[in-house]
């Protein structure tokens, strides 16, 4: 591993990531301990960066599983009628030590196991952790309603109360704030939690777990219970009727599957699922500003965001000077290992991931596209891929109609307005999109007529903790976030009574 002076206090030192790795859990997280699993397994946690084993994580066993629905179930009443208040000040809790005890550990370890540099570790803690803040505050502001109905011989209460036990399969891109984006309104809103991360990213899932202990959670509230058996685990959890809500993030493919799983128990989900967001710019967007924003969105995370930039669409009458100077840009990004001072784009995640993108290029190239920077992994250890623009692309191109993960960016011409939206439409997935304009009139149309969930409008990003993220058609249903957020992980209960002058 190669170890250079970070941003953080000090080095990112051998010593230093040696401490790390002894001191974080890696059993499983149940009724308030960490323990073995059941059947004594454990599989490995990589490093993207290097291929070698950082540590190994206990592997839940079924047994596992149903032990934590069971204790989760226990604890449902109870912490359902915890005040108000006191969720909110765990989650405080839990803020507080996620964005200062645990900051720089938490962001260390991210880049360890999932691979992106230093400070996009560490700004995703300051997003992750903003969820706990944010439902926080929500726990405290929970409304039903009272009001008389038209007929006038009813008065109508509306009761909101938590929707119950929770599933929570999150992805590896993001293993903080997928978690805590689940995770924070569930226990605002007063319901328990099973959460089963991915097998790629288990230990800053199992950080969380010691965060949320530390802050206060009860125990049976919340379990961490990762798995190299994804399927054993979440398959007898879906089909309990005791449980009562599935949030799943991750592809469309696995969501949709998941969605049959659950209809068998009619069981209520939120699916955040695949993209493939365009980013647009138009004859009259100011060009320096778009590159920027283009690079910023395209190689975030190394493309491994659901709402990265996957195609670009350019006007005709600006796309030889976006090309050129995008181009440029990629060209002069730093590739290396996270931990390393100044890099601007990590490894993959895995080998699998390094496979997917250089396949997507290696066709996109056989069918006549051109390379004008990038297109090649580098170096033999760990799984880095050069950032890639690729042009000379057919609109319906694998590449173009393909959710690529990675830092590659095809850019293709376009000349109107019409039949732009009437491509970017037919793609069956529509959670983000991207577009650089200064016509007024054309951002209100552009937002009534693509059918996106979410615009980034002469900017690079949208995710905010006090919006509603989620998309459109097959990538998925429900909000994450903003107000919305909590309605999630509540139920709707009327009452109807004589009104009181009549009674």
């Amino acid at each position: 591993m190669r170890v250079q002076p970070s941003r953080f206090e000090g080095e990112v030192t051998m010593s230093r990531i040696d401490e790390l790795l002894t001191s974080i859990p890696t059993d499983l997280y149940i009724n308030g301990e960490f323990r073995p699993s059941r059947s004594g397994e454990r599989f490995d946690v990589y490093n993207p960066a290097t291929g070698e084993v950082l540590t190994t994580v206990a592997s839940a066993a079924p047994e596992d599983a149903a032990e934590a629905l069971d204790l989760a179930v226990a604890a449902q009443e109870a912490w359902a009628a915890t005040p108000p208040r006191t969720r909110s000040d765990i989650l405080y809790r839990a803020f507080d030590l996620a964005t200062t005890t645990y900051r720089e550990d938490l962001a260390l370890l991210m880049t360890l196991e999932m691979g992106k540099p230093l400070d996009q570790a560490d700004g995703e803690v300051t997003y992750g952790a903003s969820f706990l803040r944010w439902f926080a505050e929500e726990a405290t502001r929970i409304r039903g309603d009272y009001f008389r109905i038209p007929e006038g011989h009813l008065q109508a209460i509306v009761v909101r109360r938590p929707v119950g036990p929770c599933l929570f399969i999150t992805p590896w891109n993001f293993p903080l704030a997928m978690a805590t984006r689940k995770a924070g309104p569930a226990f605002a809103a007063g319901n328990v939690a099973i959460l089963k991360p991915s097998k790629e990213t288990p230990l800053t899932s199992l950080f969380f777990a010691k965060i949320m202990h530390e802050a206060g959670l009860p125990a049976g509230v919340l379990a961490v219970i990762p798995s190299k058996s994804s399927r054993t685990i979440t398959g007898p959890l879906i089909a309990d009727p005791r449980l009562r809500k599935l949030s799943f993030t991750g592809s469309t493919a696995v969501g949709k599957a998941l969605l049959k799983e659950a209809s068998a128990n009619v069981l209520r989900t939120s699916m955040e699922l695949g993209g493939n967001a365009p980013f647009i710019v138009f004859e009259d967007a100011d060009i320096d500003r778009a590159v920027e924003a283009a690079v910023a969105t395209k190689l975030r995370n190394m493309g491994e965001a659901c709402n990265a930039a996957d195609h670009f669409f350019v006007h005709d009458d600006v796309y030889d000077e976006f090309t050129e100077k995008f181009t440029t840009a990629l060209a002069s990004q730093r590739v290396g290992d996270g931990t390393e001072d100044g890099v601007d784009v990590g490894p993959l995640v895995s080998q699998h991931q390094l496979d997917d993108v250089s396949g997507l290029v290696d066709r996109a190239v056989q069918a006549g596209a051109q390379i004008t920077t990038g297109g090649r992994r580098i170096g033999e250890e760990g799984f880095f891929f050069e950032p890639t623009v690729i042009t000379d692309i057919a609109h319906d191109a694998e590449i173009m109609t393909t959710e690529i993960f990675g830092p590659v960016a095809p850019v293709v011409r376009f000349s109107d307005e019409k039949d732009l939206v009437r491509i970017i439409n037919a793609d069956s997935v529509g959670l983000a999109g991207y577009f650089h304009t200064n016509s007024l009139p054309r951002i209100l149309r552009l937002a009534e007529k693509l059918e996106i969930g979410m615009l980034g409008v002469n900017s690079a990003t949208i995710s905010n903790t006090a919006a509603p993220f989620g998309g459109m058609k097959q990538s998925g249903m429900g909000r994450e976030g903003g107000k919305e957020g909590i309605e999630e992980y509540l139920e709707t209960v009327y009452v109807g009574m004589p009104a009181p002058d009549l009674m």
